[in-house]
């Protein structure tokens, strides 16, 4: 009973350490977008803009191959049941609105995880081992606002517009399936498209687009601080990074789907 409860203890203080560190890590993040740049303290813009493009740009090959593939095979599997009763035409609908609201912040979300997350932790972590982070410090440059601050601008804008890209690319992929393999003319299938679609469905797929962003980058960056024991200590968080990161955004995206659905 003494080595259980003792147990439970350990982890619950882990955990509420963990919470404590990961807190300061947001606040003083957006204390260097948010605040100090209006007290003098600029930030540092062209790191964002080369983050933007390593995590949107360059993204959006890989992103936009699978998605558009998701699309082919969403309107076959919904063209397998559909056709029994003759409604092929509402694969349409049903494409588009999977890719808007679920699939398609969903699937970028996990991709960018796997291709950026990864790295941003193992940049840090890397960082760290080879005491870079102590020099920063040395030389009086705050590691948050070199490193993180523009990270996490550069993820929250191309995590969206990535999104937003493979929302087309994913109702393509459905329309390239839905006419030439199940039979729905072409102009019956865009007709469908644009009637089934509202603008909830891409406020909710471009909202959860966002926070997936701020989770990937934070527990990203994270992990790369906790970093210790050489390159076996950066394998191991990275690939921590990579795990956590995609359970919080898929219980995230339930948290979202949830809401939306309510309200």
């Amino acid at each position: 009973m003494t080595r259980l409860v003792g147990a439970v203890g350990r982890r619950s203080l882990d955990a509420f350490e963990a919470w404590l560190r990961v807190s300061v890590l947001i606040v003083d993040t957006l204390a260097w977008i948010v605040v100090r740049p209006f007290r003098g303290h600029r930030l540092r813009v062209r790191a964002a803009l080369e983050a933007v493009v390593e995590f949107g740009v360059r993204s959006l090959p890989i992103v936009g191959m699978i998605t558009f593939l998701i699309g082919v095979i969403l309107a076959l599997q919904a063209s397998y049941t559909l056709s029994k009763w003759g409604a092929n035409r509402y694969i349409a609908a049903l494409v588009a609105v999977t890719a808007l609201r679920e699939l398609a912040p969903l699937m970028t979300a996990v991709l960018i995880t796997g291709r950026c997350g990864s790295a941003i932790t193992a940049e840090i972590g890397t960082m760290k081992v080879g005491e870079e982070l102590d020099a920063l410090e040395v030389m009086g440059l705050d590691p948050i606002r070199f490193l993180v601050a523009p990270k996490l601008l550069g993820m929250v804008v191309a995590v969206p517009c990535v999104t937003l890209v493979a929302m087309l690319l994913m109702i393509a992929g459905g329309w390239a399936a839905g006419t030439t393999i199940a039979g729905v003319p072409s102009v019956v299938y865009l007709h469908e498209t644009a009637n089934a679609l509202v603008t909830k469905d891409l406020t909710t797929g471009l909202t959860k687009s966002v926070f997936f962003a701020l989770v990937i980058c934070w527990v990203g960056v994270y992990r790369g601080f906790e970093v210790e024991g050489g390159a076996e200590g950066v394998g191991h968080k990275t690939t921590s990074s990579v795990v956590t990161s995609i359970f919080l955004v898929i219980i995230m995206d339930l948290v979202f789907t949830v809401l939306f659905y309510l309200y």
